[in-house]
């Protein structure tokens, strides 16, 4: 059979992979998906979707697809812990946003919304789109192997329905296959980390918990039981995949040891021992293990061949951070691969991929793991650790009702350790202070400041190049849109204030020099777009007519505080900095 042919070529359907595919699609770039299964992801996985990952999804045009199925942020609000659902509650944690404090921090960061999006509900959303702008999607074809020169990749696949193989052609293969990534070991990117930390199952069932979850809606519930401590969880963990009549248990086991049989016997006795109610109906639906990974990728590419997603970094669901870095990760790649084929970029563009996007993996892997070190201190404050019976567990538990001083300290030391969860459940930092190094980031000389907060915890906007360009809501009319709102679309923009004349002139004339489509934003007074709050004359770090140049993926590649001396150096310098970015200096 003849070989396919296309621009790039996608193994993996899940979130790196459809988002891959629908930002590509979205920038006009031909691309083939390919997935060894035949369907979509049939269980709910990763859920937790952050505010970067919803701007993302906001400029691709498919944030009021996944607002409309989600969970909606408020229902997120407590992560409980307790000894069953229907049983003793611990404490609680608002989580996710919903503290006042930090959903104020929301608020002023981002024109979107956290929310609860399961990847069932989630993969359809990106795949359709990204199919309906025209990627080839192909399910039940294999990767087996693939073979790169100087113009491209040939990769072998075989169709299962046909049982044959064939090969596709494609100037740019990428790698989003997942935790076992054929491609990413083919590759030979070098791995850091280990794999099989810890072993956990997945119990996914119906029942109706209404009685025990609406009147503290929530995400998580914790349940600290006899025999939760096994596997690295941390607890036995209810969560919530629909309110309040879908479910998915997350239940340890020693790694050491095989898996338990997953019988539906063993999967019915551990959700009646975490809900507590022997006798209230329960619909099985599946069982699987998994095991706790702790492990990242060094380098994200070997020549023409880029991972993504789970293929470069594996870790435990905790923090909610694995489909969000993988959706993140594609945004970067996606844009770079789009100049780069064009001709408007030097292939050396997309040796920023790696420096801008690992050290965030590396991040959000040792994260994840240590979140699951930090649920031990609920377990030392109610001394739950230590071999003992079941009856002492229950006897210790109870015993900080005790109106004795131990009693008031061991209260203490659970609200504490509670508290002391925010590092997870409310990491609001973590998910959107990422700064990016790289050759496609043009440094403005000023010293970088730090952070004036804990930066896993808090949220602080930049301007400063390499960072996430700073939203603050202008007018347009009797229109109110977000900063971010102005970039995007797979284009660069600029933003300057009045007196910026200068730039926008420059904005033209190296955009035809350069053969790219440069977007332009005057804000101010009587400009078409106004800042009636004076939000974004706070957050810019510029004067009116200084100038910020937005990368496609919405963040700042270039600054310059104050205006130019005239439109020849505002050529000059402009064009200066898109030459370095774009590798054509």
């Amino acid at each position: 059979m003849e070989s396919v042919e296309t621009d790039v070529l996608i193994v993996g359907s899940g979130p790196a992979g459809a988002t891959a595919a629908l930002a590509l699609s979205t920038y006009g770039i031909p691309n083939v998906v390919v997935t060894r299964y035949n369907r979509l992801s049939a269980t709910p996985r990763a859920h937790i979707t952050n505010q970067r990952t919803m701007e993302v999804l906001r400029d691709l045009g498919v944030e009021q697809e996944v607002i409309a199925k989600a969970t909606p942020q408020p229902l997120m609000d407590n992560t409980v812990f307790c000894t069953s659902l229907a049983g003793e509650e611990l404490g609680r944690l608002r989580s996710w946003g919903n503290d006042p404090l930090v959903q104020a921090a929301h608020e002023l960061a981002s024109p979107t919304r956290m929310c609860d999006m399961p990847q069932h509900l989630m993969e359809p959303v990106l795949v359709d789109a990204a199919v309906a702008r025209g990627t080839k999607l192909r399910f039940g074809t294999v990767y087996k192997s693939f073979v790169q020169d100087a113009d491209g990749v040939t990769v072998t696949v075989e169709d299962t329905l046909r049982g044959d193989e064939y090969t596709i052609r494609a100037k740019y293969l990428i790698g989003a296959d997942g935790g076992r990534s054929q491609v990413a070991e083919d590759a030979g990117l070098p791995m850091g980390g280990k794999m099989g930390v810890a072993g956990s199952i997945n119990i996914l069932f119906d029942a109706d918990l209404s009685r025990w979850t609406a009147h503290r809606p929530g995400t998580l519930y914790w349940v600290l039981t006899p025999g939760a401590t096994v596997g690295g969880i941390g607890a036995g963990l209810v969560r919530n995949v629909k309110p309040w009549n879908e479910w998915l248990i997350v239940w340890g086991y020693d790694v050491e040891a095989a898996p338990p049989n997953l019988t539906e016997e063993y999967a019915l006795s551990v959700v009646r021992q975490l809900i507590g109610d022997d006798d209230l109906p329960v619909t099985i639906r599946s069982s699987s293990s998994w095991t706790v990974n702790e492990m990242y990728a060094e380098t994200y590419s070997s020549g023409r061949v880029f991972c993504a997603g789970d293929a470069t970094h594996r870790h435990p669901p905790s923090n909610g951070l694995g489909s969000n870095t993988s959706i993140q990760d594609s945004y970067n790649l996606a844009w770079k691969l789009k100049l780069v084929l064009d001709g408007s970029a030097s292939p050396s563009l997309l040796d920023s991929y790696t420096a801008e996007r690992a050290p965030v993996g590396k991040q959000i892997v040792t994260r994840a793991n240590k979140s699951i070190g930090e649920t031990a201190p609920v377990f030392e404050a109610l001394d739950l650790l230590a071999p003992q019976s079941p009856e002492q567990l229950v006897a210790n538990i109870a015993s900080r009702k005790d109106a004795t001083p131990a009693g008031e300290k061991r209260r203490q030391r659970l609200r504490e350790a509670i508290d002391f969860k925010r590092y997870e459940f409310n990491a609001h930092g973590v998910e959107l202070n990422q700064r990016y190094s790289s050759a496609a980031v043009v440094p403005d000389g000023t010293a970088d400041p730090g952070f004036d907060r804990d930066p896993e915890l808090h949220h602080q906007p930049s301007s400063r190049p390499g960072a996430k360009l700073p939203h603050a809501w202008l007018t347009a009319g009797t229109r109110t849109l977000s900063t971010l709102d102005l970039g995007g679309g797979g284009r660069f923009t600029l933003l300057t204030g009045i007196g910026g004349d200068a730039w926008v002139a420059a904005a033209r004339a190296v955009g035809a020099d350069l053969g790219l489509d440069i977007a332009t934003a005057v804000i101010g007074p009587g400009q078409d777009y106004e800042d009636p709050y004076g939000d974004w004359a706070r957050l810019r770090e510029t004067g009116d007519t200084g100038v910020l140049l937005v990368r496609p993926d919405l963040y700042v590649a270039f600054r310059q505080a104050g205006g130019a001396a005239g439109e020849a150096e505002a050529r000059t310098v402009l064009g200066g900095a898109l030459r370095r970015i774009l590798g054509r200096d």
